[in-house]
């Protein structure tokens, strides 16, 4: 394994990537230590102990702690992503853009560029609800317009400043550049969240229970782990039989191969889409205007990270989004024309429209299971930090306020340690490795698997 590492560095070009992208992601980390000016950090550490299990922590999460110590780049790449599930969505609902998308790449450069436009406008607009709950909450030492002005030009820059250094990570490094921000913010967050689980032993938090609770939890992270590793990398396998033909006095064709279809063909995309979209409603909901009305405020309460509509609207957000993830990079319709321009047919299925219902059916049914599986990924930080709180439905709350109370209100344990963040991880590290490895079997070179390109990465944005 140590001579096939090696080989990474003895390939001049493979070298400059994987160095690039290293000193690119330490510029980010060195980022992430310079405080936006103005705030009283101290307190701000104190909001964020108390909330710990609020969607505060998952922005924190996918910040590298950024968001906790409000650094420049607070914001992270949320905005990013926000823009890209807009543009996403248009290019399905709105014509004019469905075509300029199909224009190539031409086309793929104006709408990545309206992107970068629409991020730095959201930025703008996020940068603004922050500077405002800071000021409510008391965390501003010098409040007013200019430390407003001065929030929103620090945190937007620091967002455009990260989706350039995605974009160079994807361009010149190796690997998905955005992708990779948000692993090394979970990454970097890690040993916090170890010395927090360790402090839980020296203190004996969950009592006669603890030890026995940390030997559950690490096996658990562990079956999390494989089980993630085992969805990402299974797929359907459909036959595919080439035609017979002559070409001059060859007889050409008539080989077997397979259409490959992945389970979870979206990755971790539909679980960040659900999630940032469910984030909006935790930031309006901490606006004055909400607060102070009578109606609205237990509307955004109930859409707390942890309460059952939460739950259940997270649930819906993985599916549609799976299914539309795969809507947009699997096309039934040009596969099966593809098949046919090739002289390909899938045995026992005729070519044409019946190919492409053969293919649109089998999506359908993988992609419920891909989504059920994020599904239950996505529960088990919900469990583990805040639980679910049943006890709040109306009528039947009172039902389980008998049960046990981690049941509702959780263990208190870290998001480094749910399934989110082991998701990510472990995605764009297969993602990572198959590229490298790729890289080195076109070169002549052993991969790092013992069948070289077995190994299957996800799709990333």
């Amino acid at each position: 394994m140590l001579e096939k590492f090696l080989n990474i560095f003895r390939i001049p070009d493979l070298r400059k990537r994987v160095l690039f992208t290293f000193g690119i992601l330490a510029v980010y980390r060195l980022g992430a230590w310079i405080p936006t000016p103005g705030i009283n950090a101290h307190l701000l550490e104190q909001l964020f102990n108390q909330q710990s299990g609020s969607a505060l922590g998952l922005m924190d999460l996918f910040g590298g702690g950024n968001l906790r110590r409000m650094t420049i780049f607070a914001l992270g790449i949320m905005p990013y992503i926000t823009a890209s599930i807009i543009f996403q969505l248009l290019t399905v609902v709105y014509e004019p853009l469905a075509r300029i998308q199909k224009e190539g790449e031409l086309g793929r450069r104006k709408i990545t560029q309206w992107t970068r436009y629409m991020t730095v406008l959201l930025g703008c607009l996020q940068s603004i609800g922050i500077a405002a709950i800071l000021t409510k909450q008391g965390l501003v030492l010098n409040p007013g317009p200019g430390f407003v002005m001065m929030t929103v030009l620090t945190l937007t820059t620091g967002t455009a400043f990260i989706m350039w250094l995605g974009e160079q990570i994807t361009d010149r490094g190796i690997g998905n550049g955005m992708s990779l921000l948000i692993f090394t913010g979970i990454v970097a967050g890690l040993p916090r969240g170890i010395g927090e689980l360790y402090q839980k032993i020296q203190t004996n938090a969950w009592g006669s229970f603890t030890i026995l609770a940390v030997i559950l939890l690490v096996a658990a992270m562990a079956a999390v782990v494989a089980f993630i590793v085992f969805v990402e990398r299974s797929e359907r396998r459909i036959p595919i039989q080439s035609a017979r033909r002559i070409v001059g006095r060859r007889m050409m064709g008539g080989q077997s191969s397979h259409l490959p279809l992945k389970v979870n063909s979206g990755g971790v995309m539909p679980v960040i889409f659900a999630q940032s979209l469910l984030s909006a409603p935790m930031l309006f909901g901490q606006t004055e205007f909400v607060q102070n009305n009578r109606f609205l405020e237990p509307v955004f309460q109930a859409l707390a990270p942890g309460y059952p509509w939460y739950v259940f609207l997270n649930m819906l957000g993985i599916v549609f989004f799976a299914y539309f993830y795969v809507s947009i990079i699997m096309k039934p319709d040009d596969i099966a024309d593809n098949f046919r321009k090739s002289g390909s047919f899938i045995p026992g299925i005729r070519p044409g429209k019946r190919t492409s219902d053969f293919i649109n059916d089998i999506l359908t049914r993988i992609t419920l299971v891909g989504a059920v599986y994020l599904i239950a990924i996505t529960l088990i930080p919900t469990f583990l930090i805040s639980g679910i709180r049943f006890d709040k439905l109306w009528l039947i709350g009172r039902v389980f306020e008998s049960l046990p109370t981690w049941t509702t209100h959780g263990l208190g344990v870290n998001f480094y340690f749910g399934g989110t963040s082991l998701l990510i991880v472990v995605g764009v590290a297969m993602d990572t490795v198959n590229q490298i490895e790729s890289q080195l079997i076109m070169r002549h070179y052993d991969g790092f698997s013992p069948r070289s390109g077995r190994i299957r990465g996800r799709k990333t944005w």
